[in-house]
């Protein structure tokens, strides 16, 4: 059928063109010494797409968002933003993007038109060409009744949006950002989100952020899940959540979780995976499915939740553990102090 296709209309260059990822990461790989942060991912980003990378600490995310905004060479393997390739063109690649970063890089002394000013000489921008500019993305922001004030008069979500500024002043027809919401409040969060869903739209600009909160992630169109290095899972939210077969069952263990799973597997013949304390069961028609089990194991459960799927069970069902996890975060925080051992 695809050949037969393919003899009658052959696609013009438009329309290649236009089809073209905007990002193309190819068998990514990058080494510290003896820790593997990737190991071989692979994705594409479309044009005008919202696109989330997903993952606890240590997964790989900061890692790879530092590769593709040109900090960082690869181990292995190639990034291409723009259709330039970030480690053998990186010049020609930072006139294509525009990068926020999860650390603040305003000067707090200097006004909100003076931020932008002076981003604006960066990128080669003079004159009435960077008057104006600055100008239009104040407004777009909606910060151009603030414009002589000092940076360090604004809220947390108002410096976040001069961020955003600096990186849209170049007009870059990608946006990266890394984890852009740590330390807003709920409702500065929400305001990022709504104006990045307005870029995409409105602007065409394609979005790429790395999170490691749940409830942004279901605000993406698509996303890459992130852990230890590893691609995971990649595909829109719901696309993820309907791998789930069923809904999710959890069940607190009176005594030995492990033995109970043993016994719900041999009664219902049913895949269960126990995480912890607790034995977790992925059914169609969980609520009665509850009963049953409650009746053939009595004293033996101590709580019972069903729920429909979420992100974080995509999560476990792909690596067989919980997104955070005692230990996980404690090797985070180990990996961190040798971090700090070296540089000193």
């Amino acid at each position: 059928m695809v050949s037969k296709v393919s003899a009658l209309a052959e696609p013009g260059p438009e329309l290649e063109q236009a089809a073209a990822p905007v990002i193309s990461v190819q068998n990514l790989v990058h080494r510290y010494e003896t820790r593997t942060a990737l190991n071989g991912v692979s994705f594409d980003v479309r044009p005008a797409e919202l696109f989330g990378l997903l993952g606890p600490n240590g997964s790989g995310k900061t890692t790879l968002f530092r590769i593709l905004s040109t900090l960082m060479i690869p181990t292995g393997g190639r990034a291409v933003v723009m259709g330039c390739d970030a480690a053998q063109d990186p010049a020609s690649l930072r006139r294509q993007i525009g990068v926020v970063f999860q650390a603040q890089s305003v000067d707090a002394k200097l006004t909100a038109y003076e931020n932008l000013w002076h981003q604006g000489h960066l990128y080669g921008l003079r004159g009435s060409t960077l008057k104006q500019r600055v100008g239009e993305i104040l407004a777009r922001v909606g910060l151009a009744d603030r414009a002589k004030e000092r940076v360090e008069t604004f809220s947390g979500g108002m410096q976040r949006r001069i961020e955003l500024a600096k990186g849209l002043l170049h007009h870059p027809g990608v946006l990266l950002l890394d984890e852009p919401t740590t330390g807003l409040d709920p409702g500065a969060r929400r305001d990022l989100w709504q104006y990045l869903q307005m870029l995409r739209d409105e602007e065409h600009v394609s979005v790429l952020v790395t999170t490691h909160l749940m409830e942004e992630a279901e605000r993406c169109d698509r996303l890459a899940i992130m852990n230890e290095g590893n691609l995971v899972a990649l595909g829109t939210p719901t696309e993820l959540k309907s791998e789930i077969g069923g809904d999710v069952i959890l069940l607190d263990a009176a005594h030995d979780a492990g033995l109970l799973a043993e016994h719900i597997q041999a009664r219902f013949h049913v895949e269960a995976t126990v995480m912890g304390n607790q034995v977790r069961i992925e059914r169609e028609g969980g609520h009665r499915f509850v009963p049953d089990v409650v009746e053939a194991f009595p004293g033996e459960i101590q709580a019972i939740s069903v729920s429909k799927p979420a992100l974080e069970d995509v999560f476990i069902h792909r690596t067989g553990h919980k997104f955070w996890s005692e230990e996980r975060e404690a090797n985070s925080a180990d990996e961190k102090k040798d971090k700090k051992k070296k540089r000193r």
